[in-house]
């Protein structure tokens, strides 16, 4: 029997083509391609802009249930339904989101699929890529910088200190800078206030640039930013410090969408990347919008669990960008529903078909909330070796009962050969016309009564618990127009709940949220609860102490 090899091992040995053939399969031109080496490329914002008019294709979502230390393959299997959709004759495109380094160093490794069903060139699409990370954070420094140097030239806005609410961003984890103090040391270095950072995917610059239609849009939503505010409690734009020309500017290149290939040589749109626990979790409206002009077929990802990125997707995303997706995906695994029925990760090899039955209300749920959305759904079974027949019988039979189909899926062993059956039920679910998507809640709703909504039919909660400064700051949003903005839920994505070690699919707990936070530019309010963190940090052993250079030059450990 041939030695299974590492995805590592199965990227490092790929057929590449040249980009421009692959932009080719899509009808783009080599002159409209600015290429990063080879196998990477750009894609001109001229013949973006010259596609306005053509008919949509279909927009497939891929979610998955609460993520587990089990794995669930998310994005493999949105990489391996590409590749089985164009292997059955359909011409798709895969759009997935940008990695970020604070996961790949931390705890999560690479985030480009897995096995036979990737993206390539991994190592780069992992690391520094085409460098859009690195311009959101030089964007939105740059505006942290021009709000400390106003105040110490003479402060002419009269901003208040004590009120900046714009913090630092970086790409990586460091709890060490959640909480600080700056410009200490004297009168040269302007003056002292407490400060701190977030991770960048957290960064409105990233939502802005992920929600954006084109330049124009981009400079304005830049303007849109809310810095802080006043002494007598008026808000300031990143426009009154004159900001938004120039952080216009250092986004310019990285406001275009990233064509990479699948190792079957599709095109994929690698482009964004907000989190979906701490931000919507999706990739850029730009990419998505393109692709939806260039193939029959999009399939897109969102971060985590249909709680999060999904949520997220629909009620933001869709209804920023006037998307209408035509079916979803729900990933699951046999071994982590068990570990949501109770199995520990180390007995998860072996068969339990009972945990396996109680793990699967997890999955129920999540089936349960894209239908809210009038989405229909498929879930695929991304198959293990250690599942057994009865395991996966256990499961189908489940998915049957909530009149849903289950299909095993073979993408990481197999590539597109094994992920045809999915391939064929979406096509059959999309041509359907079933879809009736429609967000879960209007514009008009106050804000709380949205957190509200989100919270009791999506996280099947008893209760919504906030400060009185909370809700007083929510009525302020909507005195001064902001009520009609969509939330944006920050939550641990390791559960329904805000408890991260509450599996399964727990109903009637409290849901307390801790802090709210305006994003005027991106469009939508950001509600931070339980204990999650806009800025992660390090496990005791993280990634990074496990990734080198070999003597040949190769990284390894990334993935």
């Amino acid at each position: 029997m041939a030695a299974i090899k590492s995805d590592i091992e199965i990227a490092r040995a790929a057929t590449k083509k040249p980009i421009y053939d692959i932009g080719a399969k899509l009808g783009i031109p080599p002159e409209q391609l600015v290429p990063y080496g080879h196998d990477k490329a750009k894609i001109s914002a001229e013949f973006i802009a010259a596609q306005e008019g053509k008919r949509d294709g279909k927009l497939i979502l891929v979610t998955a249930i609460n993520p587990t230390p089990a794995g669930e393959g998310k994005t493999t299997t949105t990489v391996g339904l590409g590749d089985g959709l164009n292997r059955i004759g359909k011409k798709a495109i895969v759009c997935v989101r940008e990695a970020s380094l604070g996961p790949c160093f931390g705890v999560k490794g690479g985030a480009a699929g897995g096995g036979y069903a990737q993206v390539v060139p991994m190592e780069d699409i992992n690391l520094h890529f085409t460098g859009d990370f690195h311009a959101i954070t030089s964007a939105h420094n740059l505006l942290a910088a021009m709000i400390d140097n106003h105040i110490y030239w003479g402060n002419e806005e009269n901003i208040d200190l004590r009120r900046i609410t714009w913090r630092r961003v970086m790409d990586m984890n460091d709890r060490a800078l959640r909480a600080m103090v700056s410009s200490l040391g004297g009168v040269s270095n302007g003056f002292p206030r407490q400060n701190g950072f977030d991770i960048t995917v957290a960064s409105e610059v990233m939502a802005i640039l992920c929600l954006a239609s084109d330049l124009k849009d981009l400079e304005r939503r830049l303007g849109d930013i809310i810095i802080g505010y006043r002494f007598d409690k008026t808000p300031v734009y990143a426009r009154d410090l004159k900001a938004d020309g120039a952080m216009a500017v250092l986004l310019k290149d990285a406001m275009q969408p990233n064509i990479v290939q699948t190792l079957e040589n599709n095109p994929a749109f690698v482009h964004g990347g907000p989190f979906a626990n701490i931000a919507h979790g999706c990739n850029s409206v730009i990419a998505t919008k393109t692709a939806l002009k260039l193939g029959e077929y999009v399939v897109t990802e969102a971060g985590f669990g249909a709680d999060l990125g999904a949520e997220k997707f629909f009620n933001i995303k869709c209804r920023k960008a006037g998307l209408k997706p035509s079916a979803a995906v729900i990933v699951a695994t046999v071994r982590a529903l068990k570990m949501n029925g109770g199995v520990k990760k180390d007995d998860l090899g072996t068969e339990n078909v009972e945990a396996l039955v109680r793990g699967c209300s997890n999955l129920g749920r999540h089936i349960a909330n894209v239908r809210r959305f009038g989405v229909p759904v498929v879930v695929a079974i991304n198959h293990f070796t250690s599942d057994t027949d009865a395991e996966i019988a256990a499961v189908k039979d489940f998915v049957a009962r909530h009149g849903a189909e289950a299909i095993l899926c073979r993408h990481w062993a197999e590539g597109s050969a094994g992920i045809e059956d999915l391939a064929y039920k979406v096509v059959e679910l999309a041509e359907s016309g079933q879809a009736k998507f429609e967000p879960l809640y209007g514009d008009d709703l106050p804000l709380l009564e949205k957190i509200e909504i989100v919270a009791s039919k999506i996280y099947h909660a008893g209760e919504v618990t906030a400060d009185k400064s909370v809700r007083d700051q929510l009525t302020a949003w909507e005195e001064q127009g902001y009520g009609k903005l969509p939330v944006c839920m920050a939550k641990t994505q390791y559960s329904f709940s805000t408890d991260p070690n509450l599996r399964g699919a727990p109903e009637g707990h409290v849901v307390s949220v801790r802090e709210v936070r305006l994003s005027a530019g991106a469009g939508f309010v950001v509600v931070i609860t339980g204990e999650i963190m806009t800025m992660p940090g390090l496990p005791k052993s993280p990634s990074a102490e496990r990734i080198y250079l070999n003597d040949q030059g190769y990284i390894e450990g990334l993935f």
